[in-house]
């Protein structure tokens, strides 16, 4: 008689999840404040006014459970977009999303098809549900769909694109999308993650998800959902918040498998007054903007080389895995925090996310001494 309880093999080779924020040196939350985190993607600005409002306004409710359907957040974000509030979801940030989109449209054993080189969240809510996660390289550290596409199997269900793709920045045209989401068998769902959409309104050639959805036919996007995160948009990655669209066929499926409160009211509340604050979101663009060519100007000044940036962050490539951690190493020592890539399997690449513009030209200051001290490490 066995009196030991088990976990499935697949739960046994999962690791626990360790985020930007987080470091080996038993730093504590309050003194890790004291540091200049470049490290997770956030909004350096902090939160939307008008989200904090609405959030100090919802206080008094959190006695009750949210609404199941976040009818606010999802007819606000409806009449935005100009789609239907049955073609659109809300759950707590794009992991959340990814996790139920796999539970619902694959089972057990089934082929989950990405890129080696982009979102953790992605492999790990594959592993963790028992699919098979098969991985294609990148092409000059962005998605290969031409590979992706002839890597296609019986058992593949569903494939995940991310763009611009996390950590390295890069970006597939629409062009190039629309080719190859035309040659993608209807069975197999395409799930494209923009959690980094609002950062791409300058570049003419980003094939934006909404507009894409809404020139196709209800049976060209049959197998389309596309996800985005309000984390960075709005200053709410402590409230974890997102929301996907897609065919209101796929959406209702989804809703099986979601858990039936979230986002939490706080969420939903301050995604719902955040969305207003156009002051705050386009002051948060034109400061990454500012801040994006601090961070390039300084690469280029210091011979690091790095991925063409599309979002919020810029990956840099160290020669060797040693020198990458090392920079990693000593950037923590001075107080900035940067994110190293061999968890996402680029194990000479360093993320570097955009802080305050003030942020920024400290941190680049630092770059410029580790740099110096890394170089020669082989």
């Amino acid at each position: 008689m066995n009196n030991k309880i088990n976990s499935p093999e697949y739960i046994n080779k999962l690791v626990p999840y360790k985020s930007g924020n987080s470091t080996n040196n038993n730093i504590s939350r309050d003194e890790f404040k004291t540091f200049i985190n470049l490290a997770s993607n956030e909004n350096p600005h902090g939160t939307s006014p008008k989200a904090v409002e609405s959030i100090t306004n919802a206080i008094k409710e959190i006695s009750i459970y949210p609404d199941v359907k976040s009818t606010k957040l999802v007819n606000k974000l409806a009449n935005m977009m100009d789609i239907s509030p049955d073609e659109i979801i809300c759950g707590h940030g794009s992991d959340s999303l990814i996790g139920y989109i796999i539970n619902a449209f694959s089972d057990l054993g089934d082929e989950i098809l990405t890129a080696k080189g982009t979102f953790i969240g992605a492999y790990v809510n594959t592993n963790k549900l028992g699919r098979k996660l098969t991985t294609i390289p990148l092409v000059n550290y962005s998605f290969d769909l031409s590979n992706l596409l002839k890597s296609i199997t019986e058992k593949t269900k569903i494939i995940y694109l991310a763009n611009p793709n996390n950590p390295t920045g890069s970006m597939f045209s629409k062009e190039e999308f629309l080719n190859f989401f035309a040659q993608v068998p209807k069975n197999i769902l395409v799930l494209l993650d923009e959690a980094y959409f609002s950062y791409c309104n300058d570049f003419s050639e980003y094939p934006n998800g909404l507009q894409i959805f809404k020139e196709l036919s209800k049976e060209e996007k049959s197998n389309l959902i596309i996800i985005r995160t309000l984390s960075k948009h709005l200053g709410l990655a402590g409230l974890r918040v997102g929301y996907a669209f897609g065919d209101e066929d796929l959406i209702n499926v989804l809703y099986k498998v979601k858990l039936p409160f979230e986002p939490n009211l706080l969420a939903q509340e301050g995604a719902v007054g955040g969305l207003d604050d156009d002051e705050y979101i386009i002051k948060a663009m034109q400061s990454n903007k500012i801040c994006i060519k601090l961070l390039v100007d300084t690469f280029k000044s210091i011979g690091i080389e790095y991925v063409e940036p599309k979002a919020n962050f810029v990956m840099i490539l160290l020669k060797t895995d040693l020198q990458a951690q090392k920079f990693v190493e000593l950037c923590l020592q001075k107080k900035v925090v940067v994110r190293y890539l061999a968890g996402f399997g680029i194990n000479n690449g360093v993320r570097i996310s955009t802080g305050t513009e003030e942020q920024t030209k400290f941190a680049c200051g630092i770059f410029k001494e580790v740099f110096d001290l890394v170089k020669y490490i082989l």
